[in-house]
């Protein structure tokens, strides 16, 4: 029986992590780099360069890769320079999302594509070539897509288009997880609640409104339900993907584990 310390060592793993420069991202590129894995942050953002410099000053391996994950292009040369750098591809966390709150009657075809592109097609194009990669490699490796609460239940008006891409993403994880067990790749989502996020933080300071919702009421209300009473940090994230990255996981695949501070009881 392996000891703790072996079952979260991540030394010799690559792990990439979209939009791993921020938030709830930048929480789970941390867990990982401190438990060993080379790391590559895709990030369409600058966002992903100052992460991958913040970790370096700490001695973790770690690189950045600006990349739009909608377009398969930047998802293939994501996958190429990874391979180039670090040999191999073991760990990828499906991270990268949008959610612009518009009422569904304001919201035109463009926003609707924009989301689910990004949340739901980026995903799909991640895990596509870096299942490929690991088949390759014949090792075996773990995805892991970061759904959402809204995945099984609807958190707040005006994200339909979210709701429908987060929807989407748990039924793609169950799916490709029953696909690739035959290759030893591990396929799992975890499903946030309220995360005090830098984006988060930007919906608070867009009050009073977006459209016809009040956002600060929004968020009280949000709050009023965690049985926990208070918003998540990405760190709470971080040690849950860690945990699935890692051999702790070892008999896991298919499933959703819900971080969101028992909201979903209320």
């Amino acid at each position: 029986m392996d000891n703790i310390k072996k079952l979260l060592d991540l030394n010799g793993k690559t792990a990439i992590v979209t939009g791993g420069g921020i938030g709830i991202g930048y929480g789970i590129t941390y867990r990982l780099s401190e438990a060993g894995a080379n790391v590559v942050i895709a990030d369409r953002s600058n966002d992903g360069d100052v992460a991958a410099k913040q970790l370096l000053s700490k001695k973790f391996k770690v690189m950045s890769i600006k990349t739009d994950v909608s377009q398969e292009t930047d998802v293939q040369n994501l996958i190429d320079q990874t391979v180039k750098k670090y040999g191999t591809v073991d760990i990828l966390v499906n991270n990268a999302g949008i959610y612009p709150v518009i009422p569904v009657t304001n919201m035109s075809l463009d926003d609707f594509q924009r989301v689910l592109s990004i949340n739901l097609i980026g995903a799909f194009l991640c895990t596509k070539y870096a299942s490929r990669q690991m088949i390759t490699q014949g090792k075996g490796g773990r995805i892991i897509n970061i759904t959402s609460i809204d995945a099984l239940h609807p958190s707040s008006m005006g994200l339909a288009h979210y709701d429908a891409s987060k929807h989407g993403l748990w039924g793609f994880t169950k799916n490709a997880a029953l696909e690739l067990a035959q290759y030893n790749i591990w396929v799992n989502a975890i499903a946030p609640g309220a995360i005090l996020t830098p984006g988060v933080q930007k919906l608070q300071q867009s009050m009073p409104n977006s459209g016809n919702i009040d956002m600060q009421k929004m968020l009280d209300e949000m709050l009023r339900k965690i049985p926990m009473h208070r918003l998540g940090d990405p760190d709470d994230i971080g040690k849950v993907a860690l945990f699935l990255a890692s051999d702790m996981a070892s008999y896991i695949t298919g499933t959703q584990i819900v971080v969101d501070g028992g909201v979903l009881l209320s």
